[in-house]
């Protein structure tokens, strides 16, 4: 059984990765919905939240429904990271997650996300930090070293759990990588596999079908598996891997009908939450995996991601119904 501090995930959790502009409120409840045990939020800047930048503050809002929640942040200085935390507590999600994962530029730049890799003390000076002033729990989402000469994960692992951080998830490539090539889960398996750690341990990164979260817990032993790219435009995936533990057989893929459903519940909820404008723009990226598989689709995507209003992807929604159903 694994757990976040008192809170009890069940065996091999499947979680949703924090992606930016992608695990909003909306979607998040549909993966919930398809078994995904834990949600994060897009990761938030600290330095965002205490200027009050509309953005950053709008990516608080977190619902019962998809509890456990972690609201992830990132940032490098330690005051603003601490100031952050009384802003998030209010949020009260179930525990904080601190990005030291993010390869992107302008977040590496600052050092933050993944700039921290450059120094290690300062990464376990902040968590222990943040541990000291929140009364929620702290988890720490990193990468496997800055580059593949300074992959100290395993040390790092250590000084992160005796500073009090409460679960660790490891993506399995360096900063240098970005997201090329593999991932590498044995440098995960290590830090599992250490005597001295006992909290959990989540490995992220190419968890692309169930064989692979199979792979991920009967071979390299982890507590968990948080899944990023695989469920955009399609929430179905935490159903189909449990259904792959329970059976060993791959679930019957979602219907056309469902998949045209959950498209437009989720282009609702979007709308509902963050205005047609951005509701619109933010639900493009999935259309292309909720209709994957289907021949000669081009046009009709075209339109989805180029329409200007709900009426107008709802047209296409239900011409696509039309066309593909089988009668």
């Amino acid at each position: 059984m694994a757990k976040i501090a008192d809170i009890e995930l069940g065996d091999f959790p499947l979680l949703l990765a924090p992606m930016e502009d992608v695990s909003d409120p909306p979607f998040r409840a549909l993966c919930k919905e398809q078994g995904a045990d834990v949600v994060y939020t897009e990761f938030i800047s600290s330095e965002g939240l205490i200027r009050d930048a509309a953005k950053s503050v709008q990516k608080l809002d977190i619902y019962e429904k998809e509890r456990p929640v972690g609201i992830q942040i990132f940032g490098a200085n330690l005051d603003s990271m601490l100031k952050t935390v009384e802003i998030v507590e209010r949020s009260k999600p179930d525990f904080i997650d601190i990005n030291f994962g993010c390869p992107v530029k302008k977040v590496v730049s600052k050092g933050a996300g993944a700039g921290i890799l450059r120094d290690i003390p300062l990464m376990v000076k902040l968590s222990e930090a943040m541990v000291k002033h929140s009364a929620l729990p702290i988890t720490v989402k990193t990468r496997l070293g800055w580059d593949h000469d300074t992959i100290y994960i395993e040390d790092v692992a250590e000084r992160l759990q005796d500073v009090g951080v409460q679960a660790l998830a490891i993506h399995g490539r360096t900063r240098s990588q970005m997201y090329k090539g593999e991932a590498d889960w044995e440098p995960i398996a290590n830090v599992k596999n250490n005597p001295r750690m006992y909290i959990p341990i989540f490995g992220n990164g190419d968890v692309n079908s169930p064989e692979k979260a199979v792979l991920m817990r009967d071979r390299y032993g982890l507590d968990g598996a948080m899944i990023g790219r695989a469920s955009i435009g399609n929430p179905w995936f935490f159903k189909d891997v449990k259904h792959y533990f329970k059976t060993g057989e791959h679930a019957e893929p979602a219907s056309l009908e469902e998949r045209v459903q959950t498209a437009r519940r989720h282009l609702e909820m979007a709308i509902d939450w963050n205005g047609e404008h951005a509701g619109l723009f933010e639900t493009r990226r999935h259309y292309t995996n909720y209709f994957k598989g289907i021949p000669h689709f081009k046009e009709y995507r075209l339109r989805m991601v180029t329409a200007e209003s709900k009426e107008m992807v709802f047209e296409v929604f239900d011409e696509v119904l039309e066309k593909f159903s089988v009668h």
